[in-house]
């Protein structure tokens, strides 16, 4: 007999796999970027949200921690944000031999556009979703991000867990 679990689990990747593709197409990015009136990469959107979510500074090395990429990869794509004048490098008062990248207020504004942008795209796509299935939603894939980012970064505390049935926690 199936596993109801491995049914609910199935789908869940079903969902979240389609979920993925949609949002990373580049149809998308290019309607988003329409949508805001502004231009910049996909991965640039991801180092301004980390950047803002950080405060709006952080060093190379905590950029490519948090966005699970080498530091040279972070390195080059500031060198192309700061050259569009998105963000800007200054030393790091601690360690004078680090570099902080900061977001400047054009970065944060193309931030917000986006956001803004990205957030009426949602809010026409959850119309009809009640608010609390919504919430349920964000608390759900909030730990499914955590956890998939620990395991991606190699410090998995669950992976040595016994597998839960589906809708019970630990």
């Amino acid at each position: 007999m199936p596993d109801p679990a491995d049914d609910a689990t199935a789908a869940l990747q079903q969902v979240l796999t389609a979920m993925s593709y949609l949002l990373t197409r580049p149809s998308a990015h290019d309607w988003l970027q329409a949508k805001a009136e502004v231009r910049v990469g996909r991965a640039d959107v991801h180092l301004l949200l980390a950047l803002a979510a950080n405060g709006g500074i952080c060093r190379v090395g905590d950029l490519a921690e948090r966005l699970l990429v080498e530091p040279s990869h972070v390195t080059r794509q500031v060198a192309q944000l700061q050259e569009q004048g998105l963000v800007e490098r200054s030393p790091d008062p601690v360690d004078r031999r680090a570099r902080n990248i900061s977001i400047t207020p054009e970065g944060t504004s193309v931030l917000v556009r986006l956001r803004k942008a990205h957030q009426e795209k949602l809010c026409h796509a959850l119309h009809d979703i009640d608010a609390a299935d919504i919430d349920a939603t964000v608390r759900v894939l909030g730990r499914l991000v955590e956890r998939y980012a620990l395991a991606v970064r190699g410090r998995d505390p669950y992976a040595a867990l016994p597998r839960q049935p589906l809708g019970q926690s630990t």
